[in-house]
């Protein structure tokens, strides 16, 4: 009994020692008490939501040690906190030992902050990464226990020296994307204990030092992006026995590739694409390495036998050299990436070798000169997704066998000597979304069978000997957004086409005849129909002017007659070759016109009806709206007006410029609206319409359609907080929304007037006004800064869906504006419903990487700037005669002597100096539509390269 007692007693000690352990642990000094809460009130304590009642140690952001009795981490990362008076508040807590402050708005550090953090023996990490920091690097001398330093994604400039010297812990350094300039710094820490150096994207210059090879711990290099010059010092491959990765791409480093480099048994990853490297290729250089990048350089010779052999060697990517010979017979079984395009290789592709390649994903070996026949064995390799083998001497059939390979996302044959027909049995490749076998040689029809490719987006079979008729599944292909069957023999009926249809349905020279079917009119959606070089008889349709997406009619060489109906003004129509059209302005004055003058009189009454009754609900609307702006409740004015009219949702200005907020009047902006006459011009995804205010000020009211359920989560809420992030943003570049109207079916946006137009209508549809050289140069350098900006934000990166000649405007002539920023953050490609593909851009500006990724990527913003910046050095658009300006612009640079034959001399002034910078913009470009994403460089370096183009 005792003993249960006793059992008992301490059961109940040891329960009360439990309640009261809290009470006894230790807790935090009333200095860091005292310091968290007054920095607490100097953030307003908005974003945090810090509890001051609660002990810091449960606030957000801030870690404690294990018995809560010190700070030891506080992160603000991502918080949007710009006071940088904070700073030396923070390092009154002198038991920090990590410091996130990244993904916030601080432009300045203050010196204090220096010299009070600098007295913290224990701090280790120091992370300022993705601010505004506009200075130059300041001393640390007094860190002497910092570990991880990280001031990445800022404005820094200046040289650096001995500012980090005395660093004598360092081991992980972080500089990159900044303005830094001079050599690449050696005195990184007196112990050389650094093991991680990241200098990317910055200008320095001049050599690869020898010293850095003093850093023996040295794991992980990365200097791409930067103008760096001569060759890779041979002491990296004799000193650096502990580098993983070494990443030297995007600059101008020449010379030979040094064969020391496989004496690193650690180096796993070596990337020096977009250089200037010459010679051949060092035997032995994969021994150790896992991932090798050489591509866009001036290799010559052939591929060393060994360099695929290597069991762990995985990845490789030799295309855009100067390489000859045949593909190794050895190749390692890992291998799951092989891109070996536009070189001079050639011979017969080793069949047997691919049938031992089961992990291969990518194989690009287009461009090249391989003859024979496209191997059956590639069938064995099950993880194929991307089969590129275009732009060869392949001959032969289509393999059958291909048709097995259950992942393919992307078969590309085009421009090959290959016959026989399409395999019918490609309809089991359910994950297809690319097929593209135009220029060859195929017979036979199109199978019916080809419906079956239901992931299938683009289908080119253009430039083949195909005959028949179109078979009528190919309306149940619902993914298919392009199709291209021009120049071949087709004939018949032409069947409904599929209804997502959208970038191009190219029937061009063909044997088609007839009238042009009605069906087209429910392709509402597609942007390029070609009927060209076919026997099409009678009118034009006049539901072909109804087709709200329509930029470019190709007609010509047909037997049209009558009448040409009047088509919008961004529309394009090819029509010569047709002897019996009829302009209208001819036709209203010919005899038979007088025959119709009663019909058009009363379409001329019904039109000012029309216009009259539009204004009188624009007024109706825009009243609304007004009153729900001043706070008028929306369920009490739906209640007193019309149902039927549109409901107004919620209506507000987001600028705080003055001018503006006087100017801007919602109702007529919805006058505008309500009248077609006053659109400017339509872009993929919206209409724009000139408005007039009250003050004489012009100013842009953009629709976006909210039917289309395109909009994220559907929700108005959501779509005013990212409009009201987005209204924030000042660039004088980027064209950011000043007010908008919500209704229940449509979202209206006010922009700032472009006087000009848009850079594609000035550009290719002037013909009055050339472009001078200055005016180009100064487009491209704003459009850049404004891609820099959006890729820059400390948010997060802002991406275009739709970056192309027609979304830049321009207030002027050298002051251009990048619009439609809004919809990344409000649309989402999964949810639409026909007006909205998953398609990143418009046709041409597309990064070749999206067949395959359907991901809109800040490399693919990259490319789409490129074909732009392709478009005012050539003068040419996007898409010419079938041709893309990228592809056509990489092809003669590639031709000994060609490059002067890309740029458009029609500018004024060719002066030798503009010459010599139009060449240097051209390399620029070039880098941007590179068919690798990863070669291309970060808008930030292109925009820095376009300055020191000057």
């Amino acid at each position: 009994m005792r003993r249960n007692v006793v059992h008992r007693t301490l059961v109940l000690f040891s329960f009360v020692l439990f309640l009261l352990c809290p009470l006894v642990m230790s807790q935090l000094s009333s200095n860091q008490r005292s310091t968290m809460f007054t920095l607490s009130q100097l953030l307003n304590n908005t974003i945090l939501s810090w509890d001051v009642n609660k002990d810091p140690c449960s606030w957000k952001g801030v870690t404690c040690s294990p018995d809560n009795s010190s700070i030891t981490q506080i992160s603000l990362s991502g918080f949007g906190v710009s006071s940088s008076g904070i700073l030396p508040v923070i390092c009154q807590i002198d038991s920090l030992q990590s410091l996130d402050l990244s993904n916030n708005h601080f432009s300045s550090i203050p010196d204090e902050f220096f010299k009070v953090c600098g007295g913290i023996s224990g701090l280790r990490l120091l992370n300022v990464s993705r601010n505004r920091l506009f200075s130059s690097l300041p001393s640390f001398d007094t860190f002497v226990g910092l570990k991880f330093l990280d001031l990445s994604h800022n404005y820094m400039n200046g040289n650096i020296s001995l500012q980090l010297n005395e660093l004598v812990a360092l081991t992980s350094l972080n500089l990159s994307y900044n303005n830094f300039s001079g050599t690449i710094p050696t005195s990184l820490g007196k112990s050389k204990a650094l093991e991680q150096l990241e200098l990317s994207a910055n200008c320095f210059d001049g050599a690869i030092p020898q010293e850095i090879a003093d850093y023996g711990n040295l794991s992980f290099i990365d200097l791409s992006g930067n103008r760096l010059s001569g060759s890779i010092p041979d002491r990296i491959g004799g000193s650096l026995s502990k580098l993983d990765t070494l990443i030297l791409s995007s600059n101008n480093l020449g010379g030979r590739i040094p064969s020391t480099l496989s004496n690193i048994t650690t180096l796993s990853r070596f990337a020096a694409n977009q250089n200037q490297f010459v010679g051949t290729i060092p035997t032995g250089i994969t021994r150790f390495l896992r991932n090798l990048d050489l591509s866009y350089n001036l290799l010559s010779g052939s591929i060393p036998s060994d360099l695929l052999s290597p069991t762990n060697f995985l990845s490789l990517d030799l295309s855009y050299n100067n390489l000859e010979g045949s593909i190794p017979a050895n190749i390692s079984q890992s291998l799951f990436r092989l891109r070996l395009g536009s070189n001079s290789l050639n011979g017969v592709l080793p069949s047997t070798v691919f049938a031992t390649l089961d992990r291969l994903m990518y194989l690009e070996l287009d461009n090249n000169g391989f003859t024979g026949e496209v191997p059956a064995e590639l069938s064995v390799c099950k993880g194929l997704a991307l089969l590129n083998l275009a732009q060869n001497e392949l001959t032969g059939v289509v393999p059958v066998q291909l048709s097995n390979l259950s992942n393919l996302e992307v078969i590309k044959l085009q421009s090959n000597k290959l016959v026989g027909g399409i395999p019918a049995e490609f309809s089991k490749l359910k994950t297809l979304s690319v097929l593209n076998i135009s220029w060859n040689f195929l017979n036979g029809s199109i199978p019916s069978s080809i419906s079956g490719l239901q992931s299938l987006m683009n289908l080119n079979l253009q430039g083949n000997n195909l005959s028949g008729s179109i078979p009528d599944t190919i309306g149940d292909m619902n993914s298919l957004i392009e199709l291209q069957v021009g120049q071949n023999q087709l004939s018949g009926r032409i069947p409904i086409m599929p209804l997502n249809l959208q970038i191009a349905l190219n029937l061009s020279s063909n044997l088609f005849n007839g009238t042009i079917p009605s069906n087209l009119a429910r392709l509402t959606n597609l942007e390029v129909l070609d009927l060209s070089n076919n026997k099409f008889s009678g009118g034009i349709p006049e539901f072909l002017t109804q087709m709200g997406s329509l930029t470019q009619l190709i007609l010509s060489n047909n037997q049209l007659s009558g009448v040409i109906p009047t088509f919008k003004d961004y529309v394009v129509v090819s029509k010569s070759g047709n002897p019996g059209l009829i302009n209208a302005t001819r036709a209203n004055n010919s005899p038979e016109s007088t025959k119709k003058k009663k019909s058009i009189a009363v379409a001329v009454a019904i039109a000012l009806i029309s216009a009259v009754v539009a204004v009188v609900v624009g007024t109706i609307i825009a009243l609304s709206i007004s009153r729900h702006y001043y706070r008028v409740n929306v369920e009490q004015f739906q209640s007193e007006e019309d149902l039927s009219l549109p409901q107004v949702v919620q209506g507000n200005l987001l600028t705080a410029n003055g001018i503006h907020r006087s100017n801007i009047d919602f109702m007529k902006a919805m006058e505008a609206v309500a009248n077609p006459l006053n659109i400017s011009l339509k872009t993929r995804f919206s209409t724009y319409y000139r408005a007039i205010m009250p003050s004489g000020t012009s100013y842009f009211v953009k629709k976006l359609n909210w039917s289309d359920k395109i909009f994220q989560s559907g929700s108005h809420e959501k779509f005013e907080q990212e409009l009201e992030v987005l209204g924030k943003l000042n660039n004088t570049n980027v064209m950011t929304p000043l007010g908008y109207i919500l209704t229940v079916d449509s979202a209206y946006l006010i922009y700032e007037y472009a006087q000009k137009g848009t850079l594609h209508s000035v550009l290719h549809d002037s013909l009055d006004n050339v472009l001078d050289w200055a005016s180009r140069y100064s487009i491209a350098v704003g459009v850049a800064q404004a891609l820099a900006f959006l890729h820059g934000c400390t948010s997060g990166p802002i991406l275009l869906l739709d970056l192309s000649s027609k979304s830049v405007l321009l207030k002027s002539l050298k002051e251009p504006q990048v619009g439609d920023i809004e919809l990344c953050k409000v649309i989402d490609p999964s949810k639409s419903t026909g007006s909205l593909s998953t398609v990143a851009g418009s046709v041409g500006y597309i990064p070749p990487e999206y067949a395959y990724t359907m991901r809109v990527t800040m490399a693919g913003n990259v490319y789409s700037f490129g074909v732009v910046l392709l478009e005012l050095l050539t003068g040419k658009p996007a898409v010419s005669e079938g041709t893309e300006l990228a592809k056509w612009t990489i092809s003669t640079s590639r031709q000994q002597g060609k490059l002067d034959h890309i740029l458009d001399f029609n500018v004024g002034r060719m002066s030798p100096a503009v010459k010599s910078q139009m060449l240097a913009v051209l390399k620029i470009a070039i880098s941007c539509v590179s068919v690798s994403p990863e070669a291309r460089p970060k808008m930030k370096s292109v925009l820095r390269m376009l300055l020191n183009a000057r």
